[in-house]
């Protein structure tokens, strides 16, 4: 007997490819149903079309398969990062269609407060390169808001110290967001509420707040860790209100406290930051306004002072008027005496010289010799006018010598014919205007004349005087009637209309008896 023959009769049982799967399969589940495994992730690209996530947990030995399905994606509290250690948490399984196994993570946490710090230095990195951490983007917090925006836990002691802190700061209105800041939904909830506050609006029923404050007690890494999400950064620093981030102790920080706008080492120090003591403010407007009353009241009696003294250095009235009072009481006393001389030295001067012959005589010779020096002078100025008049003459028959006369005739000539030329075309155009219009007139009189309406075939009835009959009640029956066509006049005579009217006879006069006389009456 051959060995095949031998080979062939052996009691090993047979499987299928399935089978053996199959097996596997089961073997592995019942062995492996819950574990819990430490790795690095690999290969990781964010979740599939599907919904669903695949990559692989390693170590320096060994590669293991990890996929997260696409209910279980939505429920993690620690997203998948490619290169962060963590702790998966499933149950191993194979897949028949590559006869390999592999992990389905029912949960995900980092691998220690390690693996939360590269996480952490990983994000801050990102966004850092993303600008959000730059100051420039910063905004300045309003002076004194009107209404204040809180995000923290209603029940915690935080939300009570802010509150009693800016009550005794600075009373206004509060407004609190109730979040939970520990836990999964920690950053969640607190990026839906900042993208809340945002999107009130000015004018509706809850007011719009001027500031808000995201606040939580100290803690651990773990217990921080929902302030560290990627969405709540991008949400504060997106928000078009300012934010203070209080967060944690002074020792601690997260990744809010370096996107906000303002960072407070405690709760109680946002609100200290948020508004200022209304006490001294009160109290810096009382000293303001002291030293503004005490200033005017300084500069009065300043310009009061300065008054005083220009007062003293301008002289009295009766020093300004003195000198002119003096000098007008000795021009009266001078007057009076002036008046009295002047009048007695004419009177003197008249007496002096009367009126005689002689005195005549001599102011006749005195007039005479400054007549005929004032005509020597006339004379003169005379003839030498018209020496200088005899002058121009000739310098003017100089210039208006023949050529010249000739080239302003040519030059007048040729300016006389332009214009000749000017006037027939001139004449010619206003013809042209005149005989256009004088066609279209005629157009207009041929349109408008009874003999067009003639030419239609109407006529036209005239009396014998040639007056137009309008109207058949004007026609007399047995008349002579004129006929005008387009083509000449006919006479006609009419046989039916109006009776001729017959003569009435005038009564005949009375005689008047001879030697009778009328009378007025």
């Amino acid at each position: 007997m051959s060995d095949a023959a031998s080979e062939s009769r052996t009691n090993a049982a047979e499987y299928t490819v399935s089978e053996i799967s199959g097996a596997l399969k089961r073997t592995v589940e019942d062995v492996f149903g819950n574990v819990r495994v430490r790795g690095e992730i690999s290969g990781y690209r964010g979740p599939h079309s599907s919904g669903h996530a695949y990559f692989a947990l390693k170590d320096d030995r060994a590669r293991l398969d990890a996929v997260v399905w696409k209910g279980t994606m939505s429920r993690l509290k620690f997203r998948p990062e490619e290169g962060i250690e963590v702790i998966a948490t499933g149950k191993l399984t194979t897949y028949p269609g590559k006869s390999n196994y592999q992990i389905v993570i029912d949960n995900l946490e980092p691998a220690g407060a390690g693996a939360l710090m590269a996480l952490l230095e990983e994000r801050k990195r990102r966004l850092q390169a993303e600008g959000l951490f730059d100051t420039g983007r910063k905004r300045l917090l309003p002076f004194m808001p009107r209404i204040i925006g809180v995000v923290t836990s209603p029940t915690g002691s935080v939300i009570r110290d802010i509150i009693h802190r800016i009550k005794d700061r600075f009373p206004l209105h509060v407004l609190v967001w109730p979040v939970r800041v520990q836990g999964e939904t920690a950053g969640a909830e607190v990026t839906a509420a900042v993208n809340g506050f945002n999107a009130l609006a000015w004018d509706g029923a809850i007011p719009h707040p001027d500031l808000l404050i995201v606040a939580r007690g100290g803690g651990s890494l773990e217990d921080l860790w929902g302030f560290n999400d990627e969405a709540l950064a991008r949400a504060v620093a997106a928000s078009r209100i300012p934010v203070i981030s209080a967060v944690g102790h002074e020792t601690d920080w997260t990744l809010i406290d370096l996107v906000a706008d303002v960072r407070a080492p405690t709760p109680t120090g946002a609100a200290e930051i948020a508004v200022p003591v209304k006490a001294d403010l009160e109290a810096t407007l009382a000293s303001l306004g002291a030293r503004l009353k005490s200033a005017v009241l300084r500069n009065f009696e300043r310009k009061r002072q300065a008054a005083r003294a220009a007062a003293r250095a301008l002289p009295s009235p009766d020093q300004l008027l003195a000198l002119p009072r003096r000098r007008l009481d000795e021009a009266t006393s001078r007057l009076g005496r002036a008046l009295t001389v002047n009048i007695d030295r004419k009177r003197a001067k008249l007496a002096g010289q009367r009126l005689t012959p002689a005195t005549l005589s001599r102011r006749i010779n005195e007039a005479r010799t400054l007549t005929g020096r004032d005509l020597a002078r006339a004379q003169a100025a005379f003839f030498a006018i018209v020496r200088e008049r005899r002058a121009r003459f000739s310098r003017t028959a100089t210039r208006l010598s023949p050529a010249p006369i000739t080239r302003r005739q040519k030059a007048q000539a040729d300016a006389l014919t332009g214009l000749s030329r000017r006037q027939d075309q001139a004449v010619s155009r206003r013809l042209d205007s005149l005989r256009g219009k004088l066609t279209q007139a005629d157009r207009l009189l041929a349109t408008l004349s009874h003999k067009a309406v003639l030419a239609r075939g109407f006529a036209l009835v005239k009396d014998a005087d040639g007056v137009v009959i309008k109207r058949a009640t004007d026609v007399v029956s047995g008349a002579a009637l004129l006929l005008e066509f387009a083509d000449g006049i006919a006479d006609a005579v009419a046989t039916s209309g109006t009776e001729r009217p017959k003569p009435v006879a005038k009564p005949a006069a009375k005689s008047k008896a001879p030697g009778s006389q009328g009378s007025l009456f």
